[in-house]
């Protein structure tokens, strides 16, 4: 029985499993925009799901959408999904899902559950009840928008965050988990880690979280807790990674509430609810990495930011890390990988923003309009970035990280961040499709 709790704009949903005997690790499939500069990763998964059913055939990896074809893949995903519900390949169960993902030595925890998009709002000085925490790029949303318009199911990379110090949500779930079903249980691909799941349809546990969320939605302790105004509308939850997704979800719940009414399942979105405080959970920096670079960027940047910023030589990687992780706010530094063997670093002596990436972003914005490369990706990993930003013809950009303790009140006092500002985890720690749920 499907569930509401509007005032924190929570609903217990209908989940779709993979039936008994699928091969988990060949259905569940890390998220679609990662390792998008690494088509090698791709075709290895292809290579270990061959033809059996998997969430790979009812999502577009955006490693594909420069290649020919796109259309046809949209076209097939939305017919693998009508066909993997005829065919009885999924299965609906009722109630959230407590989710445990360990990986790197770590166990992070989470909820599945559905949110109201009526409650979300991704524009930078919105004061909705759940809101991004970095900018959006419109741009990147047509492509997601064909897909889900005419999609039968959703298939959720989405995690969303809750600031829950005492853990009060997830924490009564880990203590029950004993009692609840495990619905799944099994390693994913490619050194990911492992993934279980456990059906939460209980109602006094299903209460004991939506009470915990309402008590963390009171405007006088959510006051209190940020020393902000009383009057200062509540962020209860905070996105974490798939903002373009819920983005998506809600163009395209504006365009069609009208025709469809309110009580409709494209109202929601299929999620997971994590805790910022959960010592298994870490903020990692996003880097970038220009390809086809046909200018020089730091004659450009100079010519920008002029005495603002202060070119510094670095003899090896290490030492460019670790200037740059040593960074703070009163001194901003980014890093520069500017072939083989060749490093730097650009200093800031009046930062525009409270993050690097904040004084920088613009510049390198600016950059790409003006053609000084051919295209620019946002990539995981310090590896990633030295690998890729050596390579003929391309130039990496080392970011800090940022302390996820300041997220919330960071978003609560100055909005959203500079796009692609932090990511929870490396590459291979992201979320891996396993639920879906019905959108039509």
């Amino acid at each position: 029985m499907i569930k509401n709790f509007p005032e924190i704009g929570l609903q217990i949903p209908r989940i779709f499993l993979p039936r008994p005997g699928t091969v988990l690790t060949r259905w569940s499939v890390i998220a679609c925009d990662q390792f998008t500069s690494e088509p090698d990763y791709w075709d290895k998964v292809e290579s270990i799901v061959r033809e059996v059913p998997s969430t790979l055939r009812l999502t577009l990896p955006e490693v594909y959408l420069e290649r020919p074809g796109v259309p046809d893949r949209i076209k097939s995903v939305q017919a693998d999904m009508q066909r993997y519900l005829h065919e009885g390949i999924l299965i609906p169960r009722d109630g959230m899902i407590y989710v445990e993902r360990s990986v790197s030595g770590k166990t992070r925890k989470g909820l599945i559950a559905a949110l109201d998009l009526e409650c979300y709002d991704y524009n930078k000085d919105s004061t909705s009840l759940i809101r991004a925490t970095e900018g959006t790029i419109v741009g990147r949303l047509p492509p997601r928008i064909k897909i889900r318009e005419n999609a039968p199911l959703e298939l959720p990379h989405i995690l969303v965050l809750i600031d829950d110090p005492e853990d009060t949500v997830l924490g009564p779930l880990s203590s029950s988990k004993s009692r609840l079903e495990k619905v799944y249980d099994f390693d994913l691909m490619l050194n990911s880690g492992h993934l279980a799941g456990y059906n939460v349809n209980q109602p006094a546990l299903e209460d004991g979280v939506a009470s915990a969320l309402k008590n963390l939605a009171l405007p006088g302790l959510f006051s209190k807790k940020y020393a902000v105004d009383p009057s200062t509308p509540v962020l209860l939850y905070a996105m974490g990674d798939g903002n373009h997704s819920l983005a998506t979800a809600k163009a395209i719940w504006e365009k069609t509430k009208l025709v469809v009414g309110m009580d409709h399942p494209s109202r929601y979105a299929l999620v997971e609810i994590e805790n910022v405080h959960d010592q298994a959970l870490t903020f990692e920096p996003i880097h970038r990495v220009f390809f086809g670079v046909k200018k020089d960027f730091v004659g450009f940047i100079n010519s920008g930011m002029r005495e603002n910023v202060t070119y510094i030589p670095a003899a090896a990687a290490e030492e460019m890390i670790k200037h740059v992780d040593a960074s703070d706010t009163a001194n901003q530094s980014i890093g520069l990988v500017l072939g083989p063997d060749k490093f730097a670093m650009l200093e800031f002596s009046r930062p525009t923003s409270n993050l690097a990436v904040g004084t920088i972003q613009p510049e390198l914005d600016r950059f790409l309009k003006e053609d000084g490369a051919e295209k620019v990706d946002y990539v995981h990993g310090a590896d990633v970035t030295l690998r890729l930003g050596s390579l003929p013809g391309n130039l990496g950009i080392y970011l800090p990280g940022m302390k996820k303790t300041d997220l919330f009140k960071t978003v609560i006092l100055d909005g959203a961040l500079p796009r692609k500002t932090f990511s929870m985890g490396e590459a291979h720690e992201k979320r891996f499709y396993m639920e879906a749920r019905k959108i039509q």
